[in-house]
């Protein structure tokens, strides 16, 4: 038998899984719901590329509702391939025009070494295709991505692209300047 933490009162519900009440949540939410007419096109005009990390409340931080912005994340808010790529669709298709990059204070990606793909590859007996993207530097690491992004030949606007780091402990944004 299964067993799952309910997340509003921390207790354990025998039986249920995490994905069970993710599901029980969203036909509550489906009871409710109104279609709000909107376009897949943000109302902004902007993309949001972030850390994956369940601390980063992006659309409240953010000041963001529904429909305003496009939200990318993965781990430590990386500019990988697959992000261009989605920028690129987010820009080319959807008419996004700007770019805000966040990463925040605490990073996992802060405690792992690109021997972490050795370790998964001497336990599957493959090595992954993606590298860590671990770094040091928060700082450093923003403005290495929003070079990446400035950089790209497939993306056509890269005029405004700007680059934060986010204080899990205070909820602040700090602007991080380019390097010139």
């Amino acid at each position: 038998m299964s067993t799952s933490a309910d997340h509003t009162t921390g207790t354990i519900t025998e039986g249920k899984t995490v994905t069970d009440r993710l599901v029980s949540a969203n036909e509550h939410y489906a009871a409710a719901f109104t279609d709000p007419g909107m376009d897949a096109r943000p109302v902004l005009h902007v993309a949001v590329v972030a850390c994956m990390d369940a601390r980063l409340d992006l659309h409240a931080a953010l000041g963001l509702n529904l429909g305003d912005c496009h939200t990318i994340r993965n781990a430590g808010g990386v500019v990988t391939d697959d992000v261009i790529r989605s920028l690129t669709i987010s820009q080319r298709a959807l008419g996004t025009r700007s770019v805000v990059l966040v990463h925040h204070t605490g990073c996992g990606l802060e405690a792992l070494t690109e021997d972490f793909r050795h370790e998964i590859e001497e336990e599957v007996g493959q090595r992954p295709a993606w590298a860590v993207e671990a770094f040091r530097d928060v700082d450093q690491d923003v403005r290495q991505s929003m070079q990446r992004v400035r950089t790209s030949p497939f993306l056509l606007h890269t005029d405004d692209v700007r680059g934060f780091v986010f204080d899990v402990r205070t909820g602040l944004l700090r602007e991080i300047t380019p390097t010139a």
